[in-house]
């Protein structure tokens, strides 16, 4: 797999053995790490794609990645699929940034990038979900084109969803994402 470029960011498809070097309780310093990451939920993503793989095989390009800055190739979060498309073309996705990065639009590109891609690889429909408290995150959603669906007592749901083609083939996106 190749590594996905934005305006600013690269967003890195993770290998199962970079996932499994997140998940390490004594990881050390590393480089080209921001300070606070890997954060818990990093570390969750991480975790996840490995069970994943052990008991299913690797989904990618449908797995774990990492977002780093152009600028310096720093790692400052993580996002990706909580699996491949379901049997209606749907996928979940989730993402963070260590609190250093957060704040300048990082979010936002990333979430961006990963839409397009998605959409490019058959996908038609991006589902995701955040805390209702979490403002910060629903405007990443809303700012990357994704609707409000829904909510309950703890979250809130959005959804971007694409409609096939006159001809029956989806819509295929650019490898670079902006």
């Amino acid at each position: 797999m190749e590594d996905l470029l934005t305006q600013r960011l690269v967003l890195h498809p993770l290998t199962v053995e970079e996932a499994q070097f997140l998940t390490r309780e004594e990881q050390g310093e590393h480089s080209q790490w921001a300070p606070g990451y890997p954060a818990a939920a990093d570390i969750a993503g991480a975790r996840r794609y490995v069970e994943t793989c052990a008991a299913e095989g690797d989904p990618q390009p449908f797995g774990a990645w990492e977002i780093r800055r152009r600028e310096d190739f720093e790692a400052i979060g993580g996002l990706g699929f909580h699996g491949p498309p379901d049997e209606d073309g749907a996928v979940t996705i989730g993402y963070g940034l260590v609190p250093v990065a957060q704040g300048r639009g990082y979010a936002t590109e990333a979430l961006r990038g990963l839409l397009r891609f998605a959409r490019a690889h058959g996908v038609r429909q991006v589902r995701g979900d955040t805390d209702r408290g979490n403002t910060a995150s629903q405007r990443v959603m809303a700012a990357a084109g994704m609707k409000p669906v829904g909510e309950d007592e703890r979250l809130k749901y959005y959804a971007v969803r694409w409609p096939d083609t006159m001809d029956g083939q989806r819509t295929r996106g650019r490898r670079e994402a902006g």
